[in-house]
This record gives structure tokens, sequence and C-alpha cells, in this order.
């Protein structure tokens, strides 16, 4: 094992941390765009994957971009698909369920323990001590950062919103795991673009129970079209091109940096302060995604 990073690796963390300050936007312009149109979570989530995969979409075709030609590729564009929806879905019925900082905390902190625990058993990486300590000053990170809900739910309702929010973490995982395998004839934009389309597709009949229509105003498109371009398509875009390069479980760290983004960022335009205790989750989560940055890649 090299001690260096190769070009290869150094451009695939390039891609990871240009996915988690892209997809970091996505709180707070879903923020925005709610306080804007009235839309439920849901139906916001399927906007941004519908405009998202439409533009990249629309990108291949005004590029001439062949596309794939092999069942191979469109067997994973389908189950990025079916996977985008479950995280989606699962994610905001957590939300409904208990609360944001509940579902953030259990979609975000388990994915990367769920992929390390997967790749130990299945013997494509070694766990080490050093990687499973980053792993858990990361997760220990987002909880400070992240908190405990502002609203105590009956304890059903936790133990439902904590069910679907592992629901969630694992779709994320499974993601990773298997976008992590490259396809011939596949790259990251036509997966991006068809597979979120698909899973907007798929979230339709969801949202349409809560409404999918509004009054549209200049700053409502403009926040749903910077939603679906930085928010999804290019953090979508990103990470599945730095997972190539980097593997699984760095990415799933890398992801972390997600959570963060947001909170700087909630802090600079919405004006919410963070407690001394989600500043130190932010120092700590942020020494966990240097570290892991800098190591090289078994």
């Amino acid at each position: 094992m090299s001690t260096s990073l190769s070009t290869v690796n150094r451009f695939g963390l390039v891609c990871l941390v240009g996915a988690g300050l892209s997809a970091g936007t996505g709180g707070l312009v879903g923020t925005l765009l709610h306080r804007a149109t009235g839309l439920s979570p849901v139906s916001v989530a399927a906007c941004r994957l519908a405009v998202g995969g439409l533009l990249l979409i629309a990108l291949l075709t005004v590029t001439r971009r062949p596309l794939p030609r092999n069942t191979s590729a469109w067997r994973r564009i389908g189950a990025v698909a079916v996977l985008v929806a479950i995280i989606q879905a699962s994610y905001f019925g957590a939300v409904a369920a208990s609360s944001v900082s509940l579902a953030t905390l259990i979609t975000l902190g388990m994915s990367p323990v769920v992929v390390s625990l997967v790749e130990y058993l299945t013997g494509r990486r070694v766990l080490d001590r050093r990687h499973a300590a980053t792993i858990g000053i990361a997760v220990f990170g987002v909880i400070l950062l992240v908190g405990a809900p502002a609203d105590y739910a009956a304890a059903g309702a936790i133990f439902a919103g904590a069910a679907m929010a592992l629901v969630s973490a694992g779709a994320f995982a499974t993601v990773t795991l298997i976008s992590a395998r490259p396809v011939p004839g596949l790259d990251a934009i036509t997966t991006t673009g068809f597979a979120v389309t698909g899973g907007a597709v798929l979230l339709t009949p969801l949202a349409a129970i809560s409404g999918l229509t509004f009054d549209p105003t200049a700053h409502s498109v403009a926040l749903v079209i910077v939603f679906g371009l930085i928010s999804t398509a290019m953090a979508y875009t990103l990470y599945f091109r730095g997972l190539a390069d980097v593997g699984p479980g760095t990415a799933a760290v890398l992801a972390l940096l997600e959570p963060l983004t947001g909170a700087i960022l909630a802090a600079a335009i919405l004006g919410e302060r963070l407690s001394p205790a989600g500043l130190l989750g932010a120092v700590l989560l942020t020494a966990a995604l240097v570290h892991t940055g800098v190591q090289p890649v078994r």
C-alpha cells in the first residue's frame, strides 16, 4: 500500500468533497422552497429529483451522448432509481413520525457504519482500529451537531421514525456499495440523470397525496432550479464519480460533509445558532473528514 494518494484517488476525493458541499445546500434550499410554495417535504423531494434528472437528460441529449446498450447498465439504473426513491420516502416518513434531527442522525450517521460492516464481512476491506475510530468520531460529531429532537414524541412514534430512518440509511449504504462497482458503458452523469428521474416517477404517487402544484413565482422557480441542479444533479453525479476512485467505505464517511455544510449554511443565512455542543460536534466531524481524506485507500 502506498503512503501517498494517487492522482486518481485525489480526483475521487475532490469529487466526493464537491458532492458533500452540493448536497449540503439541500437543507437550506429545501427549507426556502417549502416556505415559498407550501409544498410538503415529500413533494419537495419529488420536485428536486424530477428537475435534477431532467436537466441531466437534457444535457445528455444536447451533447448527443449515446445511451447505454447493455442490460447490466439499465439494471444498475433501475436499482439506483428504486433505492433513491426509498431513501427519500423513508427519510421524510421518519421526519413526519419523529423529527428532522432524529431522521438525519440515523440516516446519515448509520450509513458509514453499515458500509464498513458489509465491506468487512465480505472481505473487501480490513476494518482496522484507525478506520473504526474515525467512523466513531464522525458519528459522535454528527450526534452533537444535529442534537436531540426538540419535540419529544411518544415512544411509538420515535420507534417508527427510527425504523424508517434505518431503512433510509440501509438504502443509502446499498447505493454506495453497488455504485462503487463500475458498469461498462455507464458513466456517472447517465446514471444520475435516468436514476433520479426514475426515483421522481416512483415518488410522484406519494407526493400527489399531499399536493404537487404551487403558484410559480420568479423566486420559487429559481429555488426549484437550484435545488434540482446543485443539490441533486451535481451532488449525485459527483458522488457516483468519486465512488469509482475512492471506494464505498471512504465515500460513506465523506458523505457526512452534508450535515456539516447544512449546519454552516443555516447559521450563516437562516440565523440558526449552533450550541456549544453543536460547535464541538462540527469540530470533531471536520477532523474525522480531514483524517479520512488524507488517508491512503487500501
